[in-house]
């Protein structure tokens, strides 16, 4: 296959489609069994590049059966083998990274730039679970009274469903899978009816590094609701990992008490990005452009509210402005674009309309501003200042090129500002005084910091929010593995 960058002709965006088989379930391709298809748009060009299988509940249940039917047979493998294939996995998708990184471009419209650097960070996965599939131990001690042992075993939790976004296709599942699988368990992925290429793409990659069949098991569907929440009715189900908005969070929680399903929650946030006065200008510029324009905008790590302090704030301002400005816009596959279109119509309209309420509570435009009329989901990149605090955008995920800066004057301010908000998954901070820094992020209700940097996201970090922003923690030293274990006391008199 060509995967050489640029614009694809249409042969060529066929052969990409071609990684859609059909549903996999049992290590099987198969169309849904009403025939039902979704098709997949390229956000590029609006036009239809694929149609993938939507899947029934009669599909949901078959996929549960093929995961416990395989679940005995994996939790008793060897940890040394599970660890070999997880090994291959990240071996193929290195060899792959070109063809996955143009695939990702193609039907998600991210950057190839970024896609790239969304392969190899979702390839980092299957090798950082690779070494903690070996390394999973228990606890030997001696109760308080001294009459006993107490042993501690660390077992898979049971089948689990994953679910994962748009907007990081690959990623967003090799880091629930890998995990999932280090531990010995069995899955059924649920990847977003947007971009479901990618995740079948690695379905057939998992299965030529030697996943035994039922194993990992991908379903697409236009119905998640129902389609969850019969699987979560099952009671061979254990586990949910889910990522995504908060309003959709609430209700999966929800229905899974109904059956006392374990949960994983990553959830939407609001990350505010603070630039004091003694900040090093440039530096802060360079994790701007990275927090604020990674796939862009389109993170839940995002920088949503620029609070830059009275003294920096105007070079600042208009240091953004000009970087911002001078990004191209375009198709994600042409290897010159710097920012590719929106995902779908509607996510390109919420960034209208939070633009326009900025403007009319007297925000000033800087840059961009305006939707284009051409073909494709585009929204030039946006500068923002003087954007009040009750902006629609300061309390509601912007998700898209847009950055709003907001002035402030002094520490205590900032903080208070900071945390005005119902999430707390990321957040920047910028001074050049390492204590400040860490006094502020200390202060600063949010799951993960990045002190003098842009970009957060490491497989050996564990990645998670507080507040409304979610429930647990993937990837890290045993963080992300230990959400995929049940702990088992044994007593032992000895």
């Amino acid at each position: 296959m060509n995967a050489s960058p640029g614009l694809l002709d249409e042969d060529e965006v066929s052969e990409y489609a071609t990684f859609s088989h059909g549903l996999y379930i049992g290590g099987q391709w198969r169309p849904s069994s009403d025939g039902r298809v979704i098709e997949v748009v390229d956000p590029s060009t609006e036009s239809v590049i694929a149609a993938v299988p939507d899947a029934t509940l009669a599909d949901a249940a078959a996929a549960v059966d093929a995961a416990a039917k395989a679940a005995a047979a994996w939790r008793e493998t060897a940890p040394r083998k599970r660890s070999e294939i997880l090994r291959r996995c990240f071996e193929l998708m290195t060899e792959r990274a070109e063809t996955l990184a143009v695939l990702i471009s193609l039907e998600n419209g991210k950057a190839l730039r970024d896609a790239r650097s969304e392969v190899a960070y979702a390839a980092e996965f299957f090798r950082w679970n690779a070494e903690e599939a070996v390394r999973i131990s228990g606890e030997f001690g001696l109760a308080p009274s001294g009459a006993n042992r107490i042993v501690v075993d660390y077992q898979p939790i049971g089948i689990c469903v994953l679910i994962t976004p748009w907007n990081f296709p690959a990623a967003m599942a090799t880091r629930k899978i890998a995990p999932a699988l280090a531990a010995g368990c069995t899955v059924i992925l649920k990847p977003a009816s947007e971009t479901p290429l990618t995740a079948y793409a690695l379905a057939a990659l998992y299965e030529d590094a030697g996943v035994p069949p039922g194993v990992v098991n991908v379903l697409t569907t236009s119905k998640p609701g129902p389609l969850t929440a019969a699987m979560l009715a099952d009671p061979r189900v254990r586990k949910l990992s889910f990522t995504g908005s908060t309003g959709v969070g609430r209700v999966l929680l929800a229905e899974a008490a109904r059956h006392v399903i374990s949960c994983s929650m990553e959830l939407g946030g609001n990350a505010p990005f603070v630039v004091f006065d003694d900040a090093d200008l440039e530096a802060a510029l360079d994790g701007a452009m990275i927090a604020k324009m990674r796939n862009a905008g389109e993170a839940c790590t995002a920088a949503n509210r620029l609070y830059v302090q009275a003294g920096i704030h105007d070079a600042f301002a208009e240091g953004l402005r000009k970087r911002m400005a001078a990004l191209k816009v375009g198709p994600g596959t042409d290897v010159e674009t710097e920012c590719g279109p929106m995902i779908t119509r509607k996510a390109l309209e919420k960034i209208d309309r939070l633009v326009k309420d900025a403007v009319r509570r007297g925000a000033k435009v800087l840059c961009g501003g305006a939707a284009s009329d051409d073909k494709g989901f585009f929204y030039p990149p946006t500068v923002l200042c003087d954007v009040a605090p009750d902006s629609e955008m300061a309390h509601e995920e912007i998700f898209g090129p847009v950055a709003p800066i907001m002035r402030f004057d002094d520490e205590a301010e900032v903080i208070a500002r900071a945390n005005d908000t119902e999430y707390g998954l990321a957040a920047y901070i910028y001074t050049r005084d390492l204590a400040k820094g860490m006094r502020v992020a200390s202060r600063i209700e949010s799951g993960m910091i990045a002190l003098n940097r842009g970009l957060m996201s490491d497989p050996a970090a564990p990645f998670g929010g507080v507040k409304q922003s979610g429930l647990g923690r993937e990837g890290g030293q045993k963080h992300g593995i230990s959400e995929f274990l049940e702990a088992k006391y044994i007593a032992v008199t000895m």
